[in-house]
């Protein structure tokens, strides 16, 4: 249990997020507020471990102002709620390092590997009690194939508050009618696919594209991975350095990358080398041999249907990986999409992003990503309980509880062990049904507003002058 300075409130060691003490250890906020350097800025009613649950709770109660997240930190005292301006200068206090510290501590792979194979990440062995052969295969469905780890590589923006200063950080698309609404942050994230963790991630401008900050994720892969991507992250110089990390690789790729034959393989499939340049393919230089396999879907309900798809692949033995198989395991992808949706819908349930300047957008993406681990590894640990696969607990329940128990967390901690026990219990009763085969399609109903668009002039409006009743003049 952490010790804080004894002239600190002792309400301060409430703080109700301490009952997520197995997630994020006490200890663990304690060293990054210390290598962060903000341990020295003192402050009584909001020393540094609190300061920092307060940031992180942001991510979990978004749509809440923050005197009232607060109050879900903390027990009633008279005047013990800062005010507003208070906590935001708080905020800025903590800074972005402090976030990305704690991430790297606390965030890890979950899934747990069948009995006999190596896992890639230590936490992830060392945390889960010996089980069966079976029982681990039930936890990691879709986790692994063949024993390489799934990891999914993708990336998506998030609207942020329409500021003078995230405007010109950030930066905004263009739309129909001239600028979009919001500026975006661009997060691109490495994901365990079978979990829908997000390992690790970077943050830019939206001006920023998503393939220079994927290369920057390649660097956590190992040999014991498979990584798997869309196309709009092919290229030479990408393939390449997945090799080079010893991990496989299976990506769609779209009608222009040129593959000439090099054998033709039984399933239909067949090997070709990629290159950097056409002047490397025409005479053959530094190419790279991978498996490509072509495919159509003769299903008229289902998108795709007679159009000519492509997948390519390192594993280019066809007997090991099977081209059907390894086409529907490139589809495993979308288990990253479906953790965006939940980050971006079932937990953050507003349209755009609270902070008024970058690096609080910066905190505040980083509170939601790491609090979506939070959400994660408590479904982890309750499908563990109930033998089921991950995907079978529903995310929007778990995250509601999460939220309705948090002011439940006893000051007792004792009792906080039993709390947390019946946390996770009340997560594992909420099952999904096993996905049907179904398909909706990505409209919406309704896309242009009857109101003009919002252009500069209109950010400082002029104000009135006077008071509604004195600017009120009556005629005859």
């Amino acid at each position: 249990m952490l010790r804080l300075d004894k002239d600190v409130d002792a309400l301060t060691l409430m703080d109700r997020l301490e009952g997520l003490e197995r997630i994020i250890p006490s200890a663990v906020i304690q060293e990054v507020t210390t290598r962060a350097g903000i341990v020295r800025r003192y402050c009584k009613r909001l020393p540094p471990v609190l300061l920092m649950h307060f940031v992180l709770s942001l991510g979990l109660f978004c749509r809440d102002g923050y005197c009232q997240v607060f109050r879900w930190l903390r027990r009633f005292t008279p005047g013990g709620v800062p005010n507003r301006s208070t906590l935001c200068e708080a905020r800025k206090r903590l800074g972005v390092k402090a976030m990305f510290l704690l991430a790297d501590r606390v965030v890890h792979l979950l899934a747990i590997p069948v009995e006999g194979e190596a896992s890639t990440e230590g936490e992830a062995s060392t945390e889960g009690e010996a089980s069966t052969e079976g029982e681990a295969s039930r936890q990691t469905s879709g986790a692994f194939y063949q024993g390489m780890r799934v990891m999914a590589l993708d990336g998506f923006t998030v609207d942020i508050a329409d500021s003078p200063e995230n405007d010109r950080v950030f930066g905004r698309p263009g739309a129909d009618r001239g600028r979009a609404a919001f500026p975006q942050a661009r997060v691109v994230a490495l994901c365990e696919a079978g979990t829908h963790v997000m390992y690790k991630w970077r943050i830019k401008p939206f001006t920023c594209a998503e393939q220079p900050m994927a290369d920057s994720l390649l660097r956590f892969l190992t040999p014991e991975m498979l990584l798997l991507w869309d196309c709009n992250f092919y290229s030479y110089e990408r393939v390449k350095a997945v090799i080079a990390t010893g991990a496989s690789l299976l990506m769609r790729v779209s009608k222009w990358p040129i593959f000439q034959p090099i054998r033709h393989l039984s399933d239909g499939s067949f090997l070709a080398r990629i290159y950097r340049t056409p002047q490397d393919r025409k005479y053959d230089h530094e190419g790279i041999i991978v498996r490509v396999i072509r495919y159509t879907f003769d299903d008229p309900n289902r998108p795709g249907h007679r159009i000519t798809h492509r997948v390519v692949s390192t594993l280019t033995d066809e007997v090991l990986h099977p081209a059907k198989e390894l086409v529907e395991l490139y589809h495993e992808r979308w288990e990253e999409e479906l953790g965006i949706d939940e980050i971006k819908t079932h937990q953050r349930e507003r349209s755009v992003l609270r902070s008024q300047t970058p690096a609080g957008v910066v905190q505040e993406i980083g509170s939601l990503l790491i609090n979506h681990f939070v959400v994660r590894k408590l479904m982890f640990e309750a499908a563990r309980q109930q033998q089921l696969p991950p995907c079978r607990i529903s995310f929007t329940a778990a995250v509601k509880i999460l939220r309705c128990r948090i002011p439940e967390c006893p000051a007792n901690q004792l009792r906080r062990h039993q709390w947390y026990e019946n946390l996770v219990m009340e997560i594992a009763e909420q099952r999904l049904p096993i996905r049907r085969n179904r398909l909706n399609p990505r409209v919406i109903k309704r896309k242009y507003s009857k109101w003009k668009v919002k252009r500069q002039r209109h950010q400082a409006h002029p104000q009135p002058t006077k008071t509604f009743l004195d600017s009120i003049v009556l005629l005859d």
